[in-house]
Parts: C-alpha cells; sequence; structure tokens
C-alpha cells in the first residue's frame, strides 16, 4: 500500500533542485566545520552550539539539552497537515583521523568516521530550505540526537519527550552509506539493520604449571570448547531462513608458556534480524557457557547486554523514500531494495514508538579515493551527496 503521506508535489520539483543545488557550498562548509569539531557522546556541546547558532540565525523555534546535548527544532508549514520527525545523529567516534585534508579533525583521537557530520549538515540544509519555503502541509520537527554510537542517545531522547508536542505522526531518517556509490539509494521494508547485543564472560579456572595439567583447571581450553559451541547457536538453532550472527571478538587469557591460565575473558556482540530472537540468545549463551563450565569444574561471570533492537521500516513510509529517491538520484543502479546489514543503529527506537523509514545515501566515490569504509582512520566522503539528501528530505515534507 502506498503511503498516506504521498500526495501529488504542491510545488515545481525542479525548482527545489535548482535552489538546494545552490545550497551545495554552504553545505559542504557546515559539514567541514563540524568535521574539524568532532565530539564523543554526549559530550556534543560545540556541535550543538553549531546547530543552535544555526536555528536562531534562521528563528526556527527550538530546544536544547535534551538528554544532556540533544535538540529538537520545529517548523510549521502554512497549512495543517501530519508531522513528520527527521533525526539526525550529531556524535563521532575515538578514533585518530589519517586523513590529510585541510578539514581534518581537530580534536587528537576523536573523528566523524561515520557520516554524522553529513547527517546534521543535511537535516541544518533541510532546516533552512522548509524555513524559507513554508508552502507544505503539516509539521516538521528535526531531532538532532547524540550518542548514537554509544551508549545510545535515541532512548533517552524520548523518554523525554521528543515524539510529543505535537505528536509525530511519522519519522525518516539517512545514513550516508560508503557501502553504495554515490547516486544510489538503498531502503527497504522491514529489516534494514540488525539488534546489537553484547556479551563479557569471564571464566574462572584453576591455574597452575603447564607440565602439571592434572592440578589445574585450564580456563583456555575451557574458552575454546566455548568459542566452537557458540557458533552452533546460527548453525543449528536458527531457522536457517533467518540471518543472525555470534561473533567472539576478543580472547584473552595467560601470559606465559609454561603457565596454565586461571582465567580466561572473552568478549562478542550478538546480531540478528527477527525481533522474535530477542531475549533468545542470551538464553542459549548461557546455556552453553553453564554447560561446558560445569563439564570442566570451571566456574563463569556472564554479563550480557541488549543494546540496540532491529532497525525495522514501516512499509508505507519506505513506499514514499522510495518513490522520492527515484526522483532524485540519477545513478544507474538507482535504488537499491536488497540493502540489508548486520551493523545496528539506535534509530530503531524511534521506530519502535512511531511508523518510519531509515535509508542508505550512497556516497561512496572510487574513483577519487573516498571509498574506505565506516570507522576507518581514512574515512571520508563524496560531499555531493549532502545536497541529494537535503532534496530527499524536502520532497518527502513536500508529499505530507
Amino acid at each position: 500500500m502506498v503511503s498516506t503521506f504521498i500526495s501529488s508535489p504542491s510545488v515545481d520539483l525542479s525548482q527545489i533542485r535548482l535552489e538546494i543545488r545552490s545550497l551545495q557550498a554552504q553545505l559542504v562548509t557546515w559539514r567541514r566545520q563540524l568535521h574539524q569539531r568532532p565530539e564523543l557522546g554526549f559530550r556534543e556541546a560545540l556541535t550543538a552550539e553549531f546547530i543552535t547558532e544555526k536555528l536562531r540565525q534562521w528563528q526556527i523555534p527550538h530546544e536544547t539539552g535534551i538528554a544532556k546535548t540533544g535538540i529538537v527544532a520545529t517548523i510549521e508549514g502554512n497549512r495543517p497537515g501530519r508531522v513528520l520527525a527527521i533525526r539526525a545523529d550529531m556524535d563521532a567516534l575515538p578514533i585518530q583521523e589519517q586523513n590529510d585534508v585541510p578539514y581534518k579533525s581537530q580534536h587528537d583521537g576523536m573523528m566523524h568516521a561515520c557520516g554524522h557530520d553529513g547527517h546534521i549538515t543535511i537535516a541544518l540544509g533541510t532546516a533552512y530550505y522548509l524555513s524559507q519555503h513554508r508552502d507544505f502541509s503539516g509539521t516538521v520537527k528535526f531531532i538532532f540526537q547524540p550518542a548514537e554510537e554509544g551508549p545510545g542517545g535515541a532512548k533517552p531522547m524520548i523518554e523525554a519527550g521528543v515524539l510529543k508536542n505535537p505528536d509525530v505522526d511519522a519519522i525518516i531518517g539517512l545514513h550516508l552509506w560508503n557501502n553504495l556509490p554515490l547516486g544510489t539509494v538503498g531502503v527497504r521494508t522491514g529489516a534494514l539493520m540488525a539488534a546489537v547485543e553484547t556479551f563479557e564472560l569471564v571464566i574462572l579456572g584453576k591455574g597452575g604449571h603447564g607440565a602439571i595439567p592434572q592440578q589445574t583447571i585450564d580456563s583456555i581450553v575451557v574458552g575454546s570448547q566455548i568459542v566452537n559451541a557458540l557458533q552452533t547457536i546460527v548453525a543449528r538453532n536458527v531457522d536457517p531462513i533467518e540471518s543472525a550472527v555470534v561473533t567472539v571478538g576478543a580472547f584473552h587469557a595467560g601470559n606465559a608458556c609454561n603457565v596454565i591460565a586461571a582465567s580466561a575473558q572473552l568478549k562478542g556482540t550478538v546480531r540478528y534480524f527477527n525481533p522474535n530472537y530477542a531475549g533468545y540468545f542470551k538464553q542459549r549463551i548461557e546455556q552453553i557457557v553453564a554447560g561446558i563450565c560445569q563439564a570442566h569444574g570451571a566456574s563463569y561471570e556472564l554479563d550480557y547486554q541488549s543494546l540496540y533492537p532491529p532497525v525495522i521500516n514501516d512499509g508505507a513510509i519506505a513506499d514514499l523514500v522510495r518513490l522520492v529517491a527515484e526522483t532524485v538520484v540519477e545513478s544507474p543502479i538507482g535504488v537499491v531494495p536488497n540493502c540489508q546489514t548486520m551493523g545496528g543503529e539506535d534509530m530503531s527506537f524511534f521506530l519502535q514508538e512511531v511508523p518510519g523509514c531509515y535509508f542508505f545515501l550512497g556516497s561512496a566515490n572510487s574513483q577519487i579515493g573516498l571509498d574506505y569504509p565506516h570507522h576507518h582512520p581514512k574515512f571520508d566522503f563524496d560531499e555531493t551527496a549532502l545536497g541529494m539528501g537535503v532534496e530527499i528530505f524536502v520532497r518527502c515534507v513536500e508529499q505530507n
């Protein structure tokens, strides 16, 4: 079913494109200013100040200090209608940038290595355009969210009431995506990104001499069996039609070749798309750990955290974004429907509250070396995508 948000456009869409393209140089300037001053989650004071200054300059009503550094701005159209929210995350990563560019990060050990500086810029560009062109129906709420990379700012913003007064009817957001080339958009109904769960496991054995193992309980042997056994969860407990991942990313034990380690520490992550698996992996992992430890006489401490649910797009709003994107992107590839990733995103909390769509905006350009993956110290993107993002958001609003 096509979204009730879709209607005949009320303005000349070619004129929208011309005006947004005239903003491109300004978008690049804003993005590079933000890129030079990256900040970690819940510490985005300079970033929030930058956003607030623009909103104040454009006389856009806004609230600050939501969930510490978050901001919500509201623009009303000239006609009554529904409330559409646009979400942009603000935080950077604890990465030392290796790019040799004039706008390189000036904050040691911090970098916008995932495109959030671009997300802020696109939202600001959209806000500026709409503040100058209010011939649309309804209200647009701009949610500038802290701490997407961790520990998660979406949930505390929701708890602070950002989806209320006025109540949001639908929400959209985008992620600049270097896994897709410039000029493409990845959008799909249903699960786009995975749930994120993590675990830390300490195996408590009994240390001793490497030549006298009968006097010990070898935590490394126990841990090795647990690592292997955890792989059977996806292979033998998850429906093969579904997708899931159980990864042990860290295994630390011992420090000498002739000493059996008394303890071992394992850290890992779990990812899945189907929300019906919520709680299942925690239960199954503990069953496996408990069984193997008991068999060897070891004990354990397990800390399991469910961080983000899967990102589930509403079909009607995804249709809106898809139809709009088809009028914006110019690549022969166009709109890419099969674009799932096991990466996670706390946009999922917003999508649990109201129908919405999160989508990927292709930003890679291999011809000029802008194709490093996200979270890489040389990550960068083709800034042409900034104007494309603004145009997609504006056209979604015009279809409201």
